[in-house]
Order: structure tokens, then C-alpha cells, then sequence
């Protein structure tokens, strides 16, 4: 059986983290970790956030989420629970995703931060790299895009 958990990583945009909760839920991925700076369901008051209710649609209220602080602690933590460690990055050591790339068992997907992408801390703690081949002009896709590719490639 696969159990994806869905880690975001300082993502800027509420609008895009709305957004993965939306494809993540429908996609069956088992919880999200929010990370550092990343937008929460309820802002630091404890109060929903309307502008992520909007976009997410109540993916929030059926999925499975917390958030954390620290990295490191997290991929610790599932590593010790068998959890295998992929992000999703645009790397030297990145391997293409490509549509055969289903991944079983334990796993956790890093997302990262719009501007600065996966941390380097997160980059070396992970067991693999992915990134998705980009046959355009432009070198990537937007986060909550490439995380749908990447999820619905997976899973």
C-alpha cells in the first residue's frame, strides 16, 4: 500500500498552498507538514483564513495537516518511520520523473519555496531527487503545477 506525505517548504503563496491541499486531498495523499514560513489553514491567531477556504475549496477540514518548524526534525522523524525522502527540485543529481515512476510503500514529497526552491539542508537529507522535464522555453512550472505532476506521477 503507498502512504504519501506531502511536505511543504516555505512556500510564499497562499493562493499555491491552497491550492496543493486542493490536488493533494483529491489525489489521496495522506497529510501535508507545513514547514518554516509556509501558509496554514488558520493564521497565527487561529482563525480560517478565507483566502485559503476559496482556492482549497474545504480540502483543509478532510486532510490531515500540521505545521512545523524545522526541517531537519521532520524528514528525522519520517525517516525513522521507513519513510522514503524525495524532492522535487531542478538539480545536478535529479533524476526526470517520468510516467512509469510509481513509487511504493512510505514516502514523503518535498516541495519547496517559490523563489529559492528545496533547501540544500532538505536537498542532502532526501533519498532521491526528481524534477520534471520541461520541453518549453520556460524552465519550470509553477509549485502547486509541478506538485500535481509529480503527485498524480507517483501516485
Amino acid at each position: 500500500m503507498k502512504t504519501c506525505v506531502l511536505i511543504l517548504e516555505n512556500l510564499r503563496s497562499v493562493e499555491n498552498t491552497a491550492s496543493i491541499f486542493r490536488t493533494a486531498e483529491g489525489l489521496g495523499v495522506a497529510k501535508i507538514i507545513c514547514v518554516g514560513t509556509t501558509p496554514t489553514p488558520v493564521d497565527r491567531f487561529g482563525r480560517v483564513r478565507p483566502d485559503f477556504a476559496k482556492v482549497s475549496l474545504g480540502a483543509e477540514k478532510t486532510l490531515d495537516w500540521e505545521c512545523r518548524k524545522n526541517i531537519s526534525e521532520v524528514i528525522d522523524e519520517l525517516k525513522s518511520q521507513e519513510f522514503k525522502i524525495i524532492s522535487l527540485e531542478q538539480h545536478p543529481k535529479a533524476k526526470k520523473l517520468k510516467s512509469g515512476d510509481k513509487e511504493q510503500g512510505l514516502f514523503a514529497l518535498i516541495v519547496g519555496n517559490e523563489v529559492d526552491g528545496v533547501s540544500k539542508e532538505a536537498l542532502d537529507a532526501s533519498d532521491e531527487i526528481v524534477e520534471i522535464d520541461m520541453l518549453g522555453s520556460k524552465e519550470s512550472l509553477n509549485v502547486s503545477v509541478a506538485t500535481g505532476v509529480a503527485l498524480f506521477v507517483l501516485l
